[in-house]
């Protein structure tokens, strides 16, 4: 029988597919005025990318590019695929930055293109990590205004972000996994050691979640991005693409059309707005009250005066008994009883006394104190009840 994890680590080997040989390479530019900046072969130069080594508290290093868009409000940080690097993206990247104006931030998973290591759930996990220390320390870019986008397998490691970070602008997950073994073992539970476990995590977001999905997804069903969407705390109108498989969502008209919409949308969100919404979710549910007696109906007797009382009649379970039989009798009589202060309301009574209003109604009589323990007083001259004990 095999073990846990065994079958974690098959399952990562379904997981992870960098192209071999990378698409790309990266160098130093020592040409003249190149100044050793980073350049990557087999993509095209452009003064407007900037690219990255950067450091994983693995150990590792992973390739960055860096998209600037100088009338860009939000920045996105895109984590791909399992079969492609980011020399196959390149183009992609540039669509994206131009036709949502954003900043974007791309980068590969270690052992992908020429980031060192290799690839693992936990090493992912530190790259993107380090890519978003990266953002912020060397560009600036707080969580306020950065929207985490996953495709496929990178969902797991854009949950794993996003979840720690409560101030997130948005998130956006493009073919979305709910777990490695449900794709692979299509199972309806979650192992303890089964990866990337974003049906869990999703439920940790606070910022808005949009999901995309292609009904004809043979790879990864579309009923993850289905369940994803469900369980999202503030999720986003969805994009169910009809007929889009895993891999060509992008050429879809619709794609780019939501996907714009939503950037416009999150860029309109203040950070007021955000702040307000985080903190209603974190308040806590009112209390319930709970009362005492089980009660039938509510009976409400008023005058004109100053004295109201709500009396909560008790249910009998003798049929038609109208609290006329005996185990109902005494009750009877606590209910032709109600003696007030007021003279007015109660002209009869021989214990108005018993009543007095500035302590909310403190009996004096055995009579009163046994009748009425259950129901519960309000005097509208003090304007204060309490159960009678």
């Amino acid at each position: 029988m095999l073990s846990g994890c065994t079958v974690s680590s098959l399952a990562a080997r379904f997981a992870f597919f960098p192209p071999e040989p990378a698409t790309y390479a990266v160098r130093k530019d020592e040409a003249c005025g190149g100044g050793g900046r980073l350049v990557a072969s087999g993509v095209p130069r452009d003064a407007a990318v900037d690219v990255l080594l950067v450091d994983t508290r693995k150990g590792n290093k992973v390739v960055a590019f860096y998209l600037r868009n100088p009338a860009a409000r939000l920045t996105v940080l895109y984590s791909h695929g399992n079969a492609a690097d980011l020399g196959q993206l390149y183009d992609l990247f540039v669509q994206l930055k131009v036709n949502l104006k954003v900043n974007l931030m791309g980068y590969d998973y270690s052992g992908y293109g020429a980031s060192t290591g290799k690839p693992s759930e936990e090493n992912t996990y530190a790259d993107i990590e380090a890519v978003y220390q990266c953002l912020e320390t060397e560009y600036g870019i707080s969580q306020e205004d950065l929207i985490l986008y996953g495709q496929s397998v990178g969902s797991g490691p854009t949950l794993h972000l996003a979840s720690r970070l409560p101030r997130l602008r948005g998130v956006v997950l493009h073919s979305a996994i709910l777990s490695g073994l449900r794709v692979v073992c299509h199972v309806n539970f979650t192992f303890c050691f089964d990866i990337y476990k974003n049906v869990k995590k999703i439920k940790k977001v606070k910022s808005p979640v949009l999901v995309i999905h292609g009904t004809d997804d043979d790879v990864v069903n579309w009923s993850h991005g289905n369940e994803l969407w469900k369980l999202a705390r503030e999720p986003y109108d969805p994009l169910w693409i009809k007929g889009g498989g895993h891999c060509n969502l992008e050429l879809y008209p619709d794609f780019i059309r939501h996907l714009s919409k939503f950037i416009r949308e999150m860029e309109n969100i203040t950070t007021k707005t955000r702040l307000k919404k985080i903190r209603q979710s974190l308040q806590p549910a009112p209390k319930k009250v709970h009362h005492r007696a089980s009660t039938g109906t509510t009976t409400t007797f008023t005058t004109n005066c100053c004295c109201r009382i709500r009396v909560r009649k008790p249910s009998c379970r003798c049929p038609g008994c109208n609290l006329s039989c005996g185990c109902c009798s005494g009750l009877m009589s606590c209910f032709s009883s109600r003696l007030f202060k007021c003279s007015t309301c109660f002209s009869s009574c021989s214990c108005r006394g018993c009543f007095k209003c500035p302590t909310c109604f403190s009996f004096s009589c055995s009579c009163c104190r046994s009748c009425l323990k259950c129901p519960t007083f309000k005097c509208c001259c003090c304007g204060s009840c309490r159960d009678e004990q």
